[in-house]
């Protein structure tokens, strides 16, 4: 028997008190959750520690238990915390598995608690029994029940100590009723910081970095491309320092975008299939092509048989598995960028590019033309949603947290809107969630409460997740909702017309009166049709304390270019239809 089974001196609590003192040790302070029957023991300790003198978290009352997982992505993208949520057992466990699925393959820090039958009962197909931990292992970093109070302080420190270090992820923690019930001896948290072959910074090769550093040095044509490996390892003035030393261009991922402030001389655009066309077609030039905290997904590479065959690719990842997963990396550089960044930047020489920056001004200048100026500055027909953006990006100036939807709304928001700070995208780039916007939104208010929220979303997504206007009508967490409303599924819609002979199968949507919902939870609402009100629309939404829905009617077939088509090579981009 060890010590601390024999420790006569420790405290005796509860599973569900252990789990309190835990999420205090790890610096919980926000919780988004919704209770039930088999996590109700946990949320009656949870109301001695969300009041009075012992008040020690928040917890947010979501409307529907995937809003909650969305909440915490939220929380942790801006505020590079660990996002957690807490839910019951069954379908409440279930409902969380998308917001599970995305952090995955977005590579976001949350825990997920939740309640479970006793384990008397597991395998009796009890009510609301699900196998969660079975469920979660295939879309998670780590799922473990918790089979016992003792075990708590030690799971749920290892739980965040998983979900935050190296490439961070989500992690499921099945809580059954009789661990939470029963008794343990607390001794304190139990500070986990090692895992037996779990290794999350890997070493630095030096020979890798040489490699990288000697291929830059040489470089006529480099390119880099950035991703949110910048924004989890905090980065951002270790790239800065690597671009301006080696005088490299640069394009963003998706969730990459806030990494590089957007008017940065090297900042040359978003990557992929509706980036920018300058870079897409640059690609196809690099000689050598540095990819930063990205993944290489087949949104950004297009047909992979044709991507960058002429350019020498060195890969910077702290994920061993993501190198040569998609595409091939000549030198690979594994670890962590805030110390790969630097060790190859001490190797390079100072670089002057010019002729190279200069040559992708003929694409970005045709661009602007054909596409950028007619979706921003239109002159005549209904409002567009590059316009609206355009609009609320100009009166943020570049300082607040852009929040999207999926679809046609969030590659249009993506390209249009201004970062000047880091952590300021918020997005569902590999799973693509539609109902991701909203919850994620509230989350970043509680991660971000310094910082204006902008969420936009068109009518088909703002309608998935519509009951979590119910936690931001309870907590006025003050969400900026931008509904793109065209009535249709658009991005759906947009395929079936390119690609489909315009069969529009099931795509247009008959709309509820979104005044009405507005007015039924208390949020100030407005509606812009005409282009001569949409600037006072926005300032004054802007201007508004707490939520605020803005809906505009756009244009129900404008379409989202440039567009790269499915199966094409990078450089084959649509800038007209």
């Amino acid at each position: 028997m060890d010590s601390k089974q024999i420790n006569t001196n420790a405290e005796t609590i509860t599973g569900r008190e252990a789990l309190m003192r835990a999420l205090q040790a790890e610096g919980v302070t926000t919780i988004f959750g919704y209770p039930g029957g088999s996590i109700m023991p946990v949320y009656d300790s949870l109301y001695d520690y969300t009041r009075g003198d012992t008040k020690a978290f928040d917890h947010i009352l979501v409307r529907h238990e995937q809003g909650a997982v969305h909440a915490a992505q939220g929380y942790a993208r801006v505020s590079g915390k660990v996002g957690v949520a807490i839910v019951t057992s069954g379908p409440g466990a279930t409902n969380t598995l998308t917001g599970v699925a995305d952090a995955m393959l977005d590579s976001t820090p949350i825990v997920v608690i939740a309640g479970q039958v006793g384990i008397g009962a597991l395998g009796t197909d009890a009510f609301q029994e699900v196998d969660l931990v079975g469920v979660a292992q295939p879309i998670s970093k780590w799922s473990y029940q918790i089979r016992h109070a003792d075990d708590v302080a030690w799971a749920v420190s290892r739980a965040f100590y998983i979900a935050r270090s190296g490439r961070p992820g989500p992690v499921v923690l099945d809580f059954p009723k009789n661990a939470q019930l029963h008794e343990c001896k607390w001794e304190g948290p139990a500070h986990v910081n090692f895992v037996r072959s779990y290794v999350p910074y890997p070493t630095l090769n030096e020979q890798s970095i040489a490699e990288a550093a000697r291929l830059i040095n040489s470089a006529q044509r480099p390119l880099a491309l950035v991703g949110q490996g910048v924004e989890l390892a905090c980065a951002h003035q270790q790239l800065l320092e690597f671009l301006e030393k080696a005088d490299i261009p640069a394009g963003r991922t998706l969730l990459g975008l806030s990494a590089l402030p957007s008017r940065h001389p090297l900042n040359k655009g978003m990557l992929g299939m509706h980036g920018q066309y300058s870079l897409n077609v640059k690609t196809q030039e690099a000689d050598v092509i540095v990819a930063i905290g990205m993944r290489f997904s087949d949104r950004v590479t297009g047909l992979p048989s044709t991507y960058a065959k002429q350019a020498k690719i060195i890969h910077l990842d702290i994920d061993k598995s993501e190198i040569d997963k998609c595409i091939h990396a000549d030198v690979p550089v594994i670890g962590d960028c805030r110390e790969t960044l630097p060790a190859i930047t001490r190797l390079l020489q100072k670089a002057d590019h010019t002729a190279w920056k200069d040559s992708f001004e003929p694409y970005a200048k045709e661009e602007w033309q054909k596409v950028v100026e007619p979706a921003i500055h239109p002159t005549d027909g209904p409002l567009l949603m590059g316009e609206v953006v355009n609009v609320v990006a100009g009166q943020t100036k570049g300082d607040a947290i852009l929040v999207t939807d999926v679809g046609q709304n969030q590659m249009l928001a993506a390209r249009y809107f201004h970062y000047n700070q880091s952590r300021s995208i918020v997005t569902s780039g590999g799973l693509g969630t539609m109902g991701f916007g909203m919850p994620a939104a509230i989350g970043a208010t509680f991660g971000a409460p310094d910082r204006t929220v902008c969420m936009f979303c068109g009518d088909g997504g703002f309608q998935m997740n519509l009951q979590e206007l119910g936690t931001i009508m309870e907590q006025q967490a003050p969400v900026k909702m931008i509904l793109l409303n065209n009535n249709y599924l658009g991005n759906v819609r947009q395929w079936q017309d390119m690609f489909w002979n315009r069969r529009q199968s099931f795509t247009p949507m008959v709309n509820p009166r979104y005044d009405l919902i507005a007015q039924a939870y208390g949020i100030d609402y407005d509606l812009a049709v005409e282009r001569k009100d949409l600037e006072a629309k926005v300032a004054r939404m802007l201007a508004t304390d707490g939520p605020y829905l803005l809906e505009c009617a756009i244009k129900p077939d404008a379409d989202i270019m440039p567009m790269t088509p499915p199966g094409s090579s990078v450089d084959e981009m649509l800038l007209e239809i």
